[in-house]
């Protein structure tokens, strides 16, 4: 201040010169014109000069007392402010030592211990002050449970005058608990949209007795009604098997505790066993209205539906959280959904220049067979067909030798350096046996592609390619082959298959279905059945499957090394880091479901950078649940993982507490 007073002081001076100075050269300029008025001259510029030094040095005492005046009332009234601030006030230094504190600080703490809460604030400001040295930010803002009151710290921080190292903070306490409570509030009165469907509702009402019905109907309804009163919940019935749930978000944590105990509910319903009801519920709090909260619902909902239905979502924050589905999907009885989208795909196919067919990294059979399915319609409908797909895949080397002594495959498999130069806008993308986008053979194809088919049988996880035009995802089918050779029955211009195309279908699902004993169902043989009638020689599909004496060995020396957990699984891991040991896992796993009261399997190996695992399950534990915590996936007795960043032995751990996790749930 007294700075800012000598400037202004500084400046009326200066002024008073400058016209001096302009009053002498005036007088001048007269004087050498008339030079009789040279004395009047210097009698009047010194009368001037006297009366501006008298009247400049009056003015620069009076300015001195009013900026003097002024700078005393301004140092008491930020004094006054700050003594009587009605925020409690601290002035501290960051090694703890309290500097001073104002009178409502000390009455609003009277009765709490506060230099623990000090302590801990100063080695928190001090620890941050330390991370953002290079920057000139200087504000500190925090957040504090006090006394069950919540505070929002508010001050800045200066360099200590006496130690350089410490820092010197002023903070302001403000009382935020009724702001937060009101917050609170205001979220837990938001909407959570559900949406509730009966699986396979016509179906099973064909099986019951017309007198039946309406009390099987009735009892459904009682029970979703007294599931979503514990919620204070809405439920509407939009439809005979669907239903729209709304409830307040306060809720949603009981929701996610109960574990949606209505799946369990539905399925005790005495019907002496003939048929078995099961519910899909999807939840969903994403969105700012309650419309868009329901096409989020919706979006779930095709997930619950494509990982097989009887299972529950929650999407909360872009993330799905998943309850129950740990029964065995249930195969449907219509064909009415091959037909559509085999017609479908025929018009996709008949509107593009050319198809490219993709599938998974490291393909199987299921996926080889699935590609020359799609590649043989694509031709029959006069189109430019081509796979992509890496040719290196040890698991596939007997299947080559076959496919290499027909000359029209020669340009058909392409690499995805090669697709992604010719593909265009008028390019058919088709995804054979996987879904999603992360194991794909190349990401960067999805992503250009303006047209995208899928056709896969796995679960469907949260990472789905959520663009594509057409989707023809069964659960219940054994194999992505089963599915193709459906939709090549139910073409409508007549698909002439090779023999190879035949017995690559015929393989793909044999793997699969391990021979047709595991997830088999009457469509999985009536697709077998057509693909034999199209030629298919077994004794040459079993060849591709089999394995070296040196393989046989290896798989032998994993499954002697396994251990068992939670009494009936079994944990073993593979040594190899040969290129295709993702096979051996995978046989292996198959070899240890062979052993008495083992009703899972899981194998580990070395993938290149990454850990590979193979789940399998007679069918009591479902292995997709535990991998799919570990970014894998699949079905309920077969799936798979990889894991990064991770060692062998900590993925082995892992993996372990994953079971225990599973287990722990269904308690």
């Amino acid at each position: 201040m007294q700075k800012s007073n000598r400037k202004i002081l500084d400046t009326l001076v200066s002024r008073t010169k400058i016209y001096l100075a302009i009053i002498f050269i005036l007088l001048v300029f007269i004087s050498v014109n008339n030079i009789n008025m040279m004395v009047p001259s210097i009698c009047v510029f010194t009368l001037i000069v006297i009366y501006s030094y008298y009247t400049n040095n009056k003015r620069k005492s009076e300015i001195s007392e009013t900026l003097q005046d002024l700078t005393l009332t301004v140092d008491s009234a930020a004094k006054t402010s700050l003594i009587n601030s009605p925020f409690p006030l601290i002035i501290l230094e960051t090694d703890g030592n309290v500097v001073w504190k104002s009178s409502k600080f000390t009455s609003e703490f009277a009765n709490i211990d506060i230099n623990s809460y000090v302590k801990d604030l100063c080695f928190d400001i001090k620890d941050e002050i330390k991370k953002r040295k290079e920057n000139n930010k200087q504000d500190i803002i925090r957040q504090m449970e006090i006394d069950k009151k919540t505070y929002r710290i508010m001050g800045r921080y200066v360099p200590s005058k006496k130690n350089k190292e410490e820092y010197m903070v002023i903070l302001y306490f403000i009382d935020d608990t009724e702001n937060i409570k009101l917050q609170k509030e205001y979220k837990d009165s938001k909407s959570c949209v559900g949406i509730i469907m009966v699986d396979n509702y016509e179906e099973t009402m064909q099986r019951l007795e017309s007198e039946e019905k309406p009390q099987m109907i009735a009892e459904i309804d009682k029970y979703i009604y007294e599931w979503t009163d514990k919620t204070n919940g809405v439920l509407i019935k939009t439809e005979k098997d669907r239903y729209i749930y709304f409830f307040e978000q306060r809720y949603l944590d009981s929701v996610k505790e109960d574990k949606f105990s209505i799946l369990d509910k539905i399925k005790e319903i005495d019907l002496k066993e003939r048929v078995q009801f099961t519910l899909s519920i999807a939840v969903s709090n994403e969105g700012s209205t309650d419309k868009e909260k329901y096409k989020s619902a919706q979006a779930a909902m095709d997930i619950v539906l494509g990982r097989g239905g009887d299972q529950a979502v929650i999407r909360e924050n872009e993330i799905y959280k998943f309850f129950g589905g740990r029964a065995q999907e249930v195969e449907k009885r219509t064909k009415v959904k091959a037909r559509i989208v085999a017609q479908a795909l025929e018009n996709l196919i008949k509107e593009s220049k050319k198809v490219m067919i993709m599938g998974h990294t490291n393909p199987d059979m299921d996926c080889v067979g699935a590609s020359l399915g799609i590649y043989r319609l694509a031709k029959t409908l006069e189109k430019n067909a081509y796979m992509v797909m890496d040719n290196k895949t040890a698991s596939l080397q007997a299947f080559k030798k076959s496919i290499e002594k027909d000359v029209e495959y020669e340009d058909v498999m392409i690499n995805k350096e090669v697709a992604l130069e010719n593909i265009d806008e008028d390019t058919l993308l088709v995804v054979v046996d996987t879904h999603k986008i992360n194991y794909v053979e190349s990401e960067e194809l999805v992503d250009k592609a303006k047209k995208i088919v899928i056709i896969d049988h796995h679960r469907r996880s949260a990472d789905f390619i959520d663009k594509a035009t057409l989707t023809f995802q069964e659960v219940y089918a054994s194999s992505a082959a089963e599915l193709v050779t459906e939709l090549i029955q139910y073409a409508e211009k007549k698909v002439e298959l090779k023999t190879i195309e035949a017995e690559s279908l015929y393989a793909g699902i044999m793997m699969d279905t391990k021979n047709f004993t595991f997830k088999t169902g009457v469509r999985t043989f009536e697709a077998a059945a057509y693909l034999r009638r199209c030629g298919v020689d077994i004794i040459r599909v079993k060849k591709w499957f089999q394995s070296n004496l040196e393989n046989f060995n290896k798989i032998a020396e994993i499954v002697g090394k396994a251990e068992i957990v939670n009494d009936t699984i079994a944990i073993s891991i593979c040594e190899e880091k040969a290129k295709d040991v993702n096979v051996l896992c995978a046989k292996a796993a198959d070899e240890l479901l062979t052993i008495s009261e083992i009703t899972a399997s899981f194998v580990i190996g070395h993938l290149g950078e990454k850990v590979c695992i193979s789940g399998r399950s007679i069918g009591d534990i479902n292995v997709q649940l535990i991998l799919e915590k570990l970014g894998g996936g699949g079905h309920i007795t077969l799936a798979g993982a990889q894991v990064e960043g991770m060692t062998i032995e900590e993925t082995k751990q892992e993996l372990i507490n994953r079971i225990h996790e599973y287990f722990s749930e269904i308690e």
